[in-house]
């Protein structure tokens, strides 16, 4: 019996690193903003046929309503309450959306916003997405309720009241982030109040949560919080299934705070990945492609089963957050996609794709005056995402997610899945090429000069569709075609100034 409960245990530990996806699905993707109408759709006619496997959505909980600068992104991380009531859509329109997701096996994960509440510049008064209201300067937040005695104010050591210093983990935790409210995790009744909100949308079926600023929560106080959640729903979920987490824990070096106190906890946000192979596939600094043959741990990463990994995401893709410059985003579209692609092809970690929308990006001082931006609107009122003929999206949705590179790319995760990184070639310099077992093999060339070389693919001979530039439709390829021989070998030819300088083939691109 003692046995027993010791691999019970071990199984329930695990499952909070485990997210839940159907088998043969490997990806999310981060639908940033969306309507929860607009997911549903994208559930069922897009992410389901294509293999991906769950979405982050924004945080459905209502929050204030911020007109200067008008409704931006980051008015959504400034919550009033815990009731579902967001620009995206309210309680029936999420219910539907987690509901017809989960029904195609496609899994939602929530951005939850439980460190703070609002700012604490934002007055008083019912200018929320449903009324409800709110007094910032005592600290009365009566949709919840919140009052004075549930805020940090008597924890934080600063005279400012907010954080002041990075190399002081209490004022990190205690303290306001940006003005912004810090609840008091320690109480009980704070970490109630978060666990019913967070098992109401468990009941309704999501699959787990992000954490958002879990840096500046403590780590005890997260796992008081987690301890206090339901099992999964049954109706889509096994028995004892427990609620994916993983923590935004922004770990780049240097200050008091490391991602590992957090992997008790659930999976944590690894942003050295994207800072780093920006860097690499920009070629600053000396990197180069050929150095990363032991990419992941060997670059100092954390371990593999306990990263979520993107190459950017909603922060970073506009200059919050981490990563700096170096940040790959939809704007460099050519070196994005070969980051995308590597990501997707590489063993380490637990991968997220980012599917943005437009803003109008005005620079000065080498700083984005509209990094504010928030979704494209009708007088606030979020736009629906149009799909275009050629499959992209209308309105000023980017969809990512939606490019052929990537979406394919997706597909080569899944048939990769559990095979081991095989097959190392470099130059020296920027070329290289790796593949997946006998899977899956991928070539890169990064250099200002072309690429002519016969690899070792690992794969059966046959002729193979390349699915960077092209598609295998009914048996026949829209791309280029690799020959592999008996031996496994293939010839590869990549131009410098290819449009998509990579080529990838895998065991369902056989033709």
């Amino acid at each position: 019996m003692r046995f027993f409960l010791l691999l019970s245990a071990i199984g329930l530990c695990w499952a909070q690193y485990t997210p839940h996806t159907w088998q043969g699905r490997t990806s999310i993707v981060h639908l940033f903003e969306w309507r929860w109408n607009d997911i549903a759709e994208e559930c069922e006619r897009y992410l389901a046929p294509k293999g991906f496997g769950g979405v982050q959505v924004s945080p459905p909980n209502e929050n204030i309503i911020v007109n200067n600068p008008y409704r931006p992104w980051w008015e959504r991380y400034q919550p009033v309450s815990y009731k579902i009531c967001s620009r995206s859509g309210g309680e029936t329109e999420f219910r539907n959306m987690v509901t017809r997701c989960n029904n195609v096996g496609v899994r939602i994960y929530v951005d939850a916003v439980i460190n703070h509440m609002c700012g604490d510049g934002n007055g008083a008064g019912t200018n929320s997405i449903c009324g409800s209201y709110y007094n910032t300067q005592n600290r009365e937040f009566s949709g919840v309720p919140y009052s004075a005695w549930d805020f940090n104010d008597g924890k934080c050591k600063t005279s400012s009241g907010g954080i002041e210093s990075y190399n002081d983990a209490a004022q990190v935790r205690d303290c306001r982030l940006t003005g912004l409210l810090d609840l008091a995790l320690e109480k009980d009744y704070v970490r109630t109040k978060i666990a019913d909100y967070l098992n109401k949308l468990i009941d309704i079926g999501v699959a787990g949560f992000r954490l958002d600023a879990s840096k500046h929560m403590w780590p005890g106080d997260i796992k008081a919080i987690l301890d206090k959640l339901n099992n999964l729903n049954t109706k889509w979920f096994s028995a004892g299934s427990r609620p994916f987490i993983f923590q935004e824990v922004i770990d780049l070096g240097g200050e008091a705070i490391t991602s590992s106190e957090y992997f008790g906890n659930g999976r944590v946000t690894e942003f050295k990945y994207g800072a780093k192979l920006g860097t690499v596939i920009r070629k600053w600094n000396g990197e180069k492609m050929a150095y990363l043959k032991n990419w992941g741990e060997g670059w100092g990463f954390m371990p593999s089963d306990r990263a979520l990994v993107f190459v950017d995401n909603h922060d970073n893709q506009r200059g919050h957050g981490a990563g700096g410059a170096s940040i790959l985003t939809f704007w460099d579209s050519r070196m994005y996609k070969m980051a995308v692609g590597f990501m997707l092809a590489h063993p380490y970690g637990f991968t997220r794709v980012m599917s943005s929308y437009r803003w109008d990006r005005y620079f000065q001082n080498g700083n984005d005056v509209n990094d504010w931006m928030g979704p494209p609107n009708d007088n606030g009122v979020i736009k629906e995402v149009t799909i275009n003929a050629d499959t992209t999206c209308g309105n000023g949705w980017i969809c990512e997610h939606r490019w052929r590179q990537i979406r394919n790319m997706v597909a080569f995760r899944n048939v990769a899945d559990g095979q081991p990184f095989s097959n190392w070639w470099d130059n020296g310099s920027n070329q290289v090429a790796f593949g997946r077992g006998n899977k899956a093999f991928i070539v890169f060339n990064n250099d200002d000069w072309s690429l002519s070389s016969t690899l070792q693919t690992g794969l059966p001979a046959g002729t193979y569709c390349d699915v960077i530039s092209g598609d295998k439709i009914d048996g026949n390829c829209t791309g280029i075609k690799v020959y592999v021989s008996d031996d496994g070998k293939a010839q590869f030819f990549i131009s410098n100034s290819a449009e998509d300088p990579f080529i990838a083939i895998h065991a369902e691109s056989k033709l």
